[in-house]
């Protein structure tokens, strides 16, 4: 064999050994990490992707799904929650919360614009905000230290329980459309949107409440029009979370087919109980939510003086 000959085989074994090193140096790290996707990149590592995994996803789907229709929200505060538990950064778990609610959001329009509980404008309204306050959210999102992220949480829920033990929405009422009432809604649409973008929720624990309390909308179009609003939002903050590699693609889409198909049977279930029955389902399930996320959050806060 001729001298070149053996220079251009070990040129090519070296070429295919640096090779080799990135294709590892890319890929995500841990017992768990994340597989590459063509068109996204690889899935944050850390999630949980085991049989027992997969089923806690199709779980939280279905659930998300139910509460959904049931609640107008979009069910980032059962899947950011469930996410964390499965593996995933408090961060990385409210990105891909964004995606999932994606599916959630127009199953569960379509359930109630059927029964004619949206109200089309108002929602557009809030869309226009929310597409703001959701950018600025997912910056916030890249930026926040983890444990400020949790404490956020735990507020939003304490501020969003109180709301709904103090009000009981009506249902024979409708938006009473003005100027001055456009604005506001658009104005509410960047709270809530920064809201989302930063704690990975629709939004609709906010805007539900909001609508009924502040500009008479009855319950049930109240929840129309936020999961309508939450869908546009929700693909444009999903988009922002995608270019900062910050979504697991995978889990998302699980939790996000399974929840459109069980939406429609908690919409179902919204119109069959009477308003005040239905503020308080969600005012307990907002408190099983919530003193989970304080105890979670003290915990967090406990380790990260210890490390100091």
């Amino acid at each position: 064999m001729k001298k070149s000959d053996i220079s251009n085989i070990s040129n090519a074994e070296s070429v295919e050994r640096a090779e080799e090193s990135v294709r590892s140096s890319v890929q995500p790290s841990g017992k768990f990490g994340g597989k590459a996707d063509r068109l996204f990149g690889a899935d944050p590592a850390g999630l949980d992707e085991s049989a027992r995994g997969i089923a806690v996803l199709v779980i939280v789907g279905v659930a998300v799904g139910l509460l959904s229709g049931m609640f107008g929200i979009g069910g980032g505060t059962v899947i950011v929650p469930a996410l964390v538990w499965l593996g995933l950064t408090q961060r990385n778990a409210a990105a891909t919360s964004m995606l999932a609610i994606v599916p959630t959001s127009i199953s569960g329009v379509i359930s109630y614009a059927t029964c004619g509980n949206v109200d089309w404008l108002a929602a557009l309204l809030l869309f226009c905000g929310m597409f703001v306050g959701g950018q600025i959210g997912s910056w916030l999102l890249s930026r926040l230290p983890e444990l400020v992220l949790r404490w956020i949480f735990v507020v939003f829920l304490v501020f969003v329980v109180l709301n709904q033990i103090s009000f009981v929405p009506s249902r024979d009422q409708h938006i009473a459309m003005s100027a001055l009432t456009g604005v506001c809604l658009a104005l509410l649409g960047v709270v809530i949107g920064i809201l989302a973008g930063l704690l990975g929720i629709g939004g609709g624990a906010l805007a539900v409440p909001a609508l009924s309390m502040l500009f008479d909308a009855s319950d049930l179009i109240a929840r129309g029009t936020s999961l309508l609003a939450m869908f546009p939002n929700s693909i444009t903050t999903s988009v922002a979370n995608l270019k900062r590699r910050l979504v697991h693609v995978k889990a998302a889409m699980i939790i996000g087919l399974v929840a459109a198909v069980t939406a429609p049977f908690g919409t179902w279930i919204a119109g069959a109980v009477s308003p005040r029955v239905g503020s308080i389902m969600f005012a307990i399930y907002l408190c099983v939510l919530l003193i989970r996320s304080f105890f979670v959050a003290v915990k967090a806060t406990r380790s990260a003086r210890a490390s100091a």
